[in-house]
């Protein structure tokens, strides 16, 4: 197999730029779309939640590894990391077949010293396995890097090109590539392409946050309406809750009661 690297872009970058690359690789890294500061304001928000997370119950979650959820709720700057202008402009691209697209999942990943590497997988197995058609996106995805992701700490592995491949293959560590990024960057990547944590060999733990994003007539991997509060809820901006859910997948998904949109839940005098 010929493992390439993967390409990185500048923060200057756009949607479409970012796109074509997901297209053709299934990963692309975006350097500093953030600044080394702004991470750590973020970082400062999380870390009480990060610090009472419990190690994961498997192999797969990661048995030296921290899975903190419920970032809406929890931090008010994860809400600017949702609803990044890059990240929306991309996504549109990405997801923009469908009538809508919906935010899949908040989480930090903590890595620790003496994790393995995980299982090669695709993100879009979640959806029960199903065979998705090869032309027919239904992720995309962010990873935040809160601290550098270097090959020693464990940077995500992934195997560019792959989300054109057969489904449920199987493949080695040494079959893919390290996407290494500086705190501040972001690894973008479809639900097709195959990946996996890669195995943290330094003394450190190395963080990221996973903030995926999938087509709306496909459930959500994090319930954002029970992980988010209805009071808190009521304190989001309008296009956050949209993206959280809060409005029809499409034509008939979604309502509620009697044909209520499902933002007249949260304000009832939306209508």
């Amino acid at each position: 197999m010929n493992v390439q690297h993967v390409e990185h872009l500048p923060a200057t970058g756009s949607g479409e730029q970012v796109a074509a690359i997901l297209e053709r690789d299934g990963a692309v890294v975006v350097d500093q779309l953030i600044s080394r500061e702004a991470m750590n304001a973020v970082q400062a928000e999380l870390r009480p939640f990060i610090d009472a997370t419990g190690f994961g119950p498997d192999d797969f979650s990661g048995r030296r590894t921290r899975r903190t959820g419920a970032l809406v709720a929890r931090s008010p700057k994860c809400r600017e990391l949702v609803m990044n202008p890059l990240v929306m402009a991309t996504n549109r691209k990405v997801l923009g077949h469908a009538t809508s697209f919906q935010l899949h999942l908040t989480q930090v990943i903590a890595i620790g010293p003496g994790e393995p590497a995980q299982t090669i997988h695709r993100d879009q197995w979640a959806f029960d396995f199903f065979p998705f058609p090869k032309d027919y996106e239904v992720q995309c995805n962010t990873l935040w890097a809160m601290t550098d992701f270097t090959e020693q700490n464990g940077a995500t592995r992934v195997i560019p090109g792959s989300n054109h491949f057969d489904d449920k293959l199987r493949f080695k560590e040494e079959e893919t590539v390290p996407a290494e990024m500086t705190k501040g960057s972001v690894l973008f990547y479809t639900g097709a392409v195959y990946h996996g944590g890669g195995a943290n060999r330094s003394h450190a733990t190395r963080i990221g946050i996973n903030i995926t994003y999938n087509v709306s007539w496909l459930r959500q991997e994090e319930n954002q309406y029970l992980a988010v509060p209805l009071d808190v809820a009521k304190t989001l901006p309008i296009d956050l809750l949209k993206l959280m859910g809060y409005q029809r997948g499409a034509y008939a998904l979604g309502y509620v009661g009697d044909l209520l949109d499902p933002m007249e839940i949260v304000h009832p005098d939306y209508r």
